[in-house]
């Protein structure tokens, strides 16, 4: 049984998608139509396109837009011909890609498409980041982002703004990854990701000109189980600087409510940072950020409050697993002496998961306080959250007592 479900994952199937797709938007005297053209890559002078999709079995393709254009009302589709995602350049591929490696590398670009002034590393799996960072050089930046969830971070795709540099692909290679995604990679790199044969290495020059990319739509299509399909235009932070926050304050039953604290220049750009990687966690979501780097992520969840929690909670297992690690070289779950496991609890306890002066981010509103109180009691100091509850008032009283300060971005910001 079990070499049968090993074999399951190293059997590729011939996909037989056409080479061309086009979709048409239609009324009664005017058709726009967009053009496709299937992506495939030579490796080992074999013509292949995806791996599979999002499970063995499953037949995919890929399709980059080659033409046409698309405006609706005021809206208009990103034009054909700038390529991210769909157009990959292979450099190793010990795997060519699968359907899950391709939606991971373009969810991180749509988080690191923000970040352009400081060396920026976003490491996602299942579509989700679990480590996001920046810092003065590529490799603190992987370190931050790796340790940040080096549990997760098992098996991720890693991508990067900055050409790849040799003590970074040292530092990367000590660990498992599946796909290392950057705008160019240094002299001798390739020869040290050789060593891992079956990494996944891809160059997209145009991460270089990522930032050209911001507040650009395209369609997303959503496909229903009777085949119907619901389309939509991708979504867009509108708040993207200090200038396009608000102070938190309400009225309520005839009485104003505003926060005592204007943030301090790091708290902004914590919570700016936060927003920002927020736009590319699955909802409903909570994160906490501290001095540019991910400390907890919560996804998926259903409610506000216990979304939170999990965040927290994820903050203090990979604080203890990342002090077991760098103390003893091994995961925290493989320690057996219970004195040194009492000493690293004992250690983040203290640090509160690291989250002590630490920015909550939602993207939602907190229909009550007890969301945001998940937070304040770990010590956080600063929240940022679309706003709009008829209960803000709670949470503006819940920051004002605990020193905390808030902020509203005006903007939901789901993913699903």
């Amino acid at each position: 049984m079990a070499e049968d479900l090993k074999k399951m994952y190293k059997t590729i199937m011939d996909d037989h998608f056409t080479p061309n797709m086009e979709i048409s938007f239609a009324d009664k005297d005017k058709r726009q139509t967009l053009f496709y053209e299937k992506v495939t890559w030579t490796i080992d002078n074999v013509e292949k396109g995806l791996r599979y999709g999002e499970n063995p079995g499953q037949e995919a393709a890929l399709y980059k837009l080659v033409n046409g254009n698309l405006i609706l009302g005021e809206t208009e589709i990103i034009q054909p011909g700038r390529y991210l995602a769909s157009d990959i350049e292979l450099l190793q591929s010990g795997k060519h890609p699968g359907k899950t490696n391709l939606t991971d590398a373009d969810n991180s670009l749509n988080i690191l498409r923000y970040f352009k002034d400081k060396p920026t590393v976003v490491i996602v799996k299942h579509n989700n980041p679990c480590g996001v960072a920046q810092s003065d050089t590529l490799e603190d930046a992987y370190i931050k982002a790796n340790m940040a969830d080096r549990i997760a971070a098992f098996g991720g795709c890693i991508t990067v703004n900055r050409a790849v540099d040799k003590a970074t692909a040292e530092t990367i290679n000590r660990q498992y990854a599946e796909v290392v995604v950057a705008p160019d990679f240094e002299e001798g790199v390739m020869d040290i990701f050789a060593k891992k044969k079956n990494l996944r290495v891809i160059r997209i020059g145009n991460i270089d000109r990522l930032t050209d990319f911001v507040g650009q739509r395209f369609v997303e299509f959503k496909s229903l189980i009777d085949g119907g399909i619901v389309a939509q235009w991708s979504f867009v932070p509108a708040a993207r600087s200090k200038d396009d926050l608000n102070t938190a304050e309400c009225e309520y039953k005839g009485k104003q409510y505003s926060i005592n604290r204007e943030p301090t220049e790091k708290e902004y750009n914590d919570m700016l940072f936060g927003w920002l990687v927020e736009s590319g966690v699955t909802s409903n979501s909570v994160i906490y950020v501290k001095d540019l780097v991910t400390v907890g992520i919560g996804t998926g969840e259903q409610d506000r409050v216990g979304v939170a929690e999990i965040a927290r909670d994820k903050a203090y297992r990979k604080l203890a697993d990342r002090y077991c690690f760098e103390m003893y070289q091994i995961p925290y779950n493989e320690l057996k002496d219970e004195d040194k496991k009492e000493e690293i609890d004992n250690r983040v306890a203290s640090e509160k998961g690291g989250l002590i002066g630490s920015a909550m981010v939602s993207d939602a509103f907190f229909p009550f306080r007890d969301g945001v109180d998940v937070g304040l009691s770990e010590g956080v100091s600063a929240v940022i959250q679309p706003g709009g509850s008829n209960n803000d008032y709670q949470s503006i009283e819940a920051c004002n007592k605990a020193d905390a300060t808030m902020v509203y971005t005006g903007q939901r910001s789901f993913k699903h």
